[in-house]
């Protein structure tokens, strides 16, 4: 993670979760995936600069506001969008096709599962909003992933606190180094894992 943003977590802290979770929801790209921004939360919430639980609270209504404008956009405007979309904006076809077969085929259980799953979840608004899922549907799916999204990342940032703080405490500007490694190797794991089971149902 850029050292520039971990001072702006450090020094906004909700705000800042917030803004960051909620402009990579509605496609703005971040330097970081949310994954790792929530990790380092939770590692700030293990050295009491943050309360984990307002953690939660943020990143899952950061993360369901922007994946419901999101699908909402698509929703009412998504055949409008594939069809006259400037070329600045990116958009893989192939890829939002074969998510949206996939939730054609498995239903409810393939959008849980995408909703989860790193790289995938915000195409999975964007299948759902061009499905025309129904927003009772949908709507309902968001709170629970989003919940549960931020949970694993808050709280395994909050685990391993304790050697992350000690590689803090012992090494100089390589202790930036050392977090982004212990949550790469977090996220990796995590997406490897979601993404067999998504590809297996």
């Amino acid at each position: 993670m850029p050292p520039d943003l971990i001072v702006f977590i450090a020094n906004y802290g909700y705000l800042a979760i917030f803004l960051l979770i909620f402009s990579q929801e509605i496609g703005i790209p971040n330097p970081v995936p949310n994954e790792l921004v929530l990790a380092y939360a939770g590692f700030l919430a293990f050295k009491g600069v943050l309360f984990w639980p307002f953690i939660i609270l943020v990143a899952s209504s950061a993360d369901f506001l922007g994946t419901n404008l999101l699908y909402i956009l698509f929703y009412l405007f998504g055949e409008y969008i594939e069809k006259y979309k400037p070329k600045w904006l990116p958009f893989p076809k192939k890829r939002i096709k074969k998510l949206s077969e996939r939730i054609s085929k498995n239903g409810l259980w393939a959008i849980y599962l995408g909703r989860l799953t790193p790289f995938i979840r915000g195409y999975t608004s964007v299948s759902a909003g061009l499905l025309k899922i129904k927003p009772k549907v949908f709507l309902p799916i968001t709170i629970f992933s989003a919940t549960i999204w931020s949970l694993i990342y808050v709280i395994s940032g909050r685990v391993l606190g304790p050697s992350l703080n000690l590689a803090e405490n012992s090494l100089g500007n390589e202790k930036y180094l050392i977090i982004v490694f212990f949550v790469i190797i977090l996220f990796v794991i995590t997406f490897k894992f979601l993404k067999k089971r998504f590809v297996n149902h």
